[in-house]
């Protein structure tokens, strides 16, 4: 594969991709299994919030640990231990035992995720980030679509299935990834006397700024309202079977990973800012269409909208903060990642609630407010497009 990107970059979309295909294999059987322990709907729930709420708690100590120990090391690790929580958790004997270990399990992928990032971020060059990290993204994106199917298959076998496929997909990732992630981690030149930019000073920085509120809004939309919002107001409002919402969520998927290489090559080449400024007005429009349309095929459309602006929005911001931070340390990665999954906790709670008390244009209405709030503060950020030696970054080859 001739990408003109370095081969650590090839290795982590495929590790991405396994994750993905993992998580949504999984999806299908969780409450399901929770709900095999005798409980309700708000403790089989529970047991997905455990998960995000792990990985938002541990996010911080990730960074020292990368820092300590190298990426590649905390990625396998963190690999291995989702590996084992899972298995493990198809034994439970208890629903207190099954919600705990997902919650090492939500560890173990703080970890990975992070040390992932930051990889993809100190392994090219300033003037390659955007595709980095674009194909790092469709990654995710392919899993995403793979992994339901994958698991209702294997859901008919037994519901247990699942946890041991994610579970042996996971091991032979982290082993993959340990072996062909050595040679290429941070073998790069640093310019003499080029320290790494304290926490502090990254987080003034403008880019730094927007990025973490753009992260902010995707996570409250991409992964919060937009799928627990869309497929009730498929159902309740639009009048439509459920099977109707996995078509919007697919073609709008198909129209993000396809833009993904574009979107990375624009942000590498004309800049971080206009992308970030345009995609989160794209997605603002997005994601209000949704909430006003008047039928299956206007909100098909808009989530379609709202795809195309997120393959800038899932590019565009990772590369602000790989530029803000000079690309050498991981811990404004742990926070844009904790900033990105705080948004995905909280905006189902806040634009569900909002949704009961008002409307639905009310409960998407915050999410529209927030990427609205990432593009004005892209207007701060300095035009142009990062030079290798803005950072004194040479990429490993």
């Amino acid at each position: 594969m001739r990408t003109g990107l370095p081969r650590s970059i090839i290795v982590l979309s495929i590790i991405s991709f396994t994750v993905a295909v993992g998580f949504g294999v999984m999806l299908p059987v969780l409450p399901v299994f929770a709900q095999s322990f005798h409980v309700g709907t708000f403790e089989a729930s529970a047991v997905i919030s455990a998960f995000a709420l792990a990985r938002l708690a541990f996010a911080p100590a990730v960074a020292p640990l990368v820092n300590r120990f190298g990426e590649r090391t905390v990625l396998g690790i963190g690999m291995f231990i989702v590996a084992a929580s899972t298995a493990i958790a198809a034994l439970s004997g208890s629903y207190l035992q099954f919600l705990v270990l997902r919650g090492l399990g939500g560890i173990g992928s703080a970890m990975f995720t992070v040390s992932a990032m930051t990889l993809v971020l100190t392994t090219v060059s300033a003037e390659q980030r955007g595709r980095a990290a674009g194909m790092y993204q469709g990654g995710f994106l392919l899993g995403g679509m793979a992994g339901p199917a994958i698991g209702g298959v294997l859901a008919a076998v037994s519901l247990t299935a699942p946890f041991f496929f994610y579970a042996a997909a996971l091991a032979v990732a982290g082993v993959i990834g340990l072996a062909l992630l050595r040679s290429s981690g941070r073998q790069r030149d640093i310019t003499p006397g080029a320290a790494p930019r304290p926490f502090r000073q990254v987080l003034r920085d403008a880019r730094y700024q927007a990025a973490l509120v753009a992260g902010l809004g995707q996570g409250w939309n991409s992964f919060g309202t937009r799928n627990s919002l869309v497929p009730i107001l498929v159902v309740t409002v639009l009048q439509h079977d459920p099977v109707w919402t996995g078509i919007a969520f697919t073609v709008s998927a198909v129209v993000q990973t396809l833009l993904l290489a574009p979107a990375g090559r624009f942000v590498d080449t004309v800049g971080r800012r206009p992308a970030m400024i345009t995609s989160g007005v794209v997605c603002a429009v997005g994601i209000v269409g949704v909430s006003l349309a008047g039928n299956i095929w206007v909100l098909i459309g808009m989530l379609a909208l709202y795809g195309a602006g997120s393959a800038f929005q899932g590019t565009a911001p990772a590369a602000a903060v790989g530029d803000a931070a000079g690309g050498r340390t991981g811990t404004p990665v742990a926070v844009f990642s904790m900033i990105t999954d705080a948004g995905a906790i909280l905006g189902p709670l806040v634009g569900g609630w909002l949704a009961d008390q008002g409307s639905f244009p009310l409960g998407f209405g915050v999410g529209a407010v927030l990427l609205l709030a990432g593009s004005l503060l892209a207007l701060r950020m300095p035009p142009g497009v990062p030079s290798r030696t803005d950072d004194g970054v040479s990429a490993a080859r």
